[in-house]
């Protein structure tokens, strides 16, 4: 049993850091309890010790402490979350408390939240399609069970309706397992929250659901927490429930803001935009914690979605988190601009395990298909378009043309389905195949004959 001390050494206070001096035996990432002047009582961990001074990192901020009547209890363990199948169905605060109203939950265990990456030896290859109900992802970058696979939107942009409508559609085909969602919302607006919660309640996803509600008006200090209670979560439920997972986590560009805001706080020497040295070791513990394991029923797929800040994707959040995870999903500005919903750029849009994940016996013999030909045949009839801007209309043969109207209602009817129209990937192929049957027979260069026989008959 972990032996808890209590000192009354704090000498100082800097933004979220609190430094205790006298102290021995602390131990890194130890949780904290600090206890004001007036009794109330706050949640830290440990965040450097340096001899006997140890810097804690207070979750609830440090307004209001007294330095002077301040206790501050070292519990001798890390942060640990109550765990219970029952958290199924309930909404929490980022720090993993109940306040949907509710009973609190009866904890069957308790975890650390820190977790760990999954042992390379120990995994098994992601292979086993996800169907989003959404035609660009699920048939031209499809989310494979177990895979990490990010959305880069833009401030203003719609990614909360996309992340909503993955939380609401998202299921395992042609299973009877358990499914669920883990959805972590990071520095959101009580407007945002209470779309989130209403839409996923109204929708009936919320029975499958488990929500984590970090607001902006919360101390930026438990959005470093929030992940990690989401992350466990997903673990306790994939792992030991034998339940697929599928983990939505916005914004993350919020979490490593508050990550900046720490390392300020400590002095750090300043990496890029002043963000740490250490942002991609500390995006990699998040997102190394998606995949499958041999021996393992369940699985954890992660949907992080973050806002590249000035629509910048080489910025460090973007940049760090394409090099750590398995693709990108990419939302549009220009797409947004014309109303089409949801606004997803499928040309640099990605996803690395899609030829894994689909084919007879996953999706249909016709996907791989049908998706390099869509694929090529909307970049040639954006070239046409780009062409027809400069030198008119006129200027485009015959083929050119019919690539043009091909982009022209690729966007109108395959990309603005909207965000409650739920379409099976039967239905997203059938689409695309009636879209196909635009451009000369010659032109579907990617798919064999005998192919476009079978489901293109009248075709010429």
């Amino acid at each position: 049993m972990a032996i808890i001390k209590e000192y009354r050494s704090a000498f100082q206070v800097d933004g979220p850091l609190m430094m205790v001096e006298g102290v021995s035996e602390a131990k890194y990432n130890e949780l904290v309890e600090v206890e004001l002047q007036d009794g109330e009582k706050r949640q830290g961990k440990v965040l450097e010790i340096s001899g006997d001074i140890a810097t804690v990192q207070l979750f609830e901020g440090s307004s209001g402490v007294n330095l002077q009547s301040t206790k501050v209890r070292f519990t001798g363990r890390p942060q640990h979350l109550p765990v219970s199948e029952d958290m199924v169905g309930r909404i929490f605060n980022g720090m993993g408390k109940v306040i949907d109203g509710g009973p609190e939950i009866l904890p069957e265990k308790e975890l650390d939240i820190e977790g760990e990456a999954i042992n390379p030896v120990a995994r098994e290859y992601p292979d086993e399609f996800i169907q989003t109900g959404i035609s660009t992802i699920d048939h031209l970058n499809t989310l494979v069970r177990g895979q990490k696979l990010p959305i880069f939107s833009g401030s203003g942009l719609p990614h909360q309706q996309l992340a909503a409508q993955i939380a609401r559609q998202a299921q395992v085909l042609n299973s009877d397992e358990n499914f669920a969602v883990v959805f972590a919302a990071m520095g959101v607006t009580f407007q945002e929250a209470d779309f989130f919660m209403k839409d996923l309640r109204d929708s009936g996803a919320l029975d499958r659901s488990v929500l984590f509600i970090n607001l902006a008006d919360d101390p930026s200090i438990e959005r470093l927490a929030t992940p990690k209670i989401a992350l466990t979560t997903a673990e306790y439920l994939a792992f030991e429930k034998g339940m697929h997972v599928l983990v939505i986590m916005t914004d993350m560009t919020n979490y490593c803001e508050a990550l900046r805001e720490v390392s300020a706080a400590r002095r750090e020497v300043p990496g890029r935009r002043g963000y740490p040295g250490y942002l991609y070791t500390d995006l990699a513990t998040l997102y190394e914690r998606a995949g499958r394991i041999e021996g393992k029923e369940g699985s954890v797929t992660q949907l992080p979605i973050l806002t590249m800040p000035e629509d910048d994707i080489t910025h460090p959040i973007p940049d760090l988190t394409g090099y750590i995870t398995e693709g990108q999903i990419i939302l549009s500005r220009e797409i947004d601009g014309h109303g089409f919903e949801p606004p997803i750029n499928v040309l640099p849009s990605l996803s690395r395990l899609k030829d894994d994940g689909i084919g007879e016996g996953k999706t249909r013999k016709d996907h791989a298909a049908t998706m390099n030909q869509v694929f090529a045949a909307y970049a040639t009839g954006k070239e046409a378009k780009e062409l027809s801007a400069v030198l008119g209309e006129s200027a485009l043969s015959d083929t050119d043309k019919k690539y043009l109207e091909f982009a022209d209602r690729f966007e109108k009817e395959y990309v603005n389905q909207g965000f409650t129209t739920n379409r099976s990937i039967d239905e997203s192929i059938d689409l695309a195949w009636e879209l196909l049957d635009i451009l000369p027979r010659t032109e579907l260069k990617r798919i064999k004959d005998d192919m476009i026989d079978e489901f293109l008959p009248g075709k010429e």
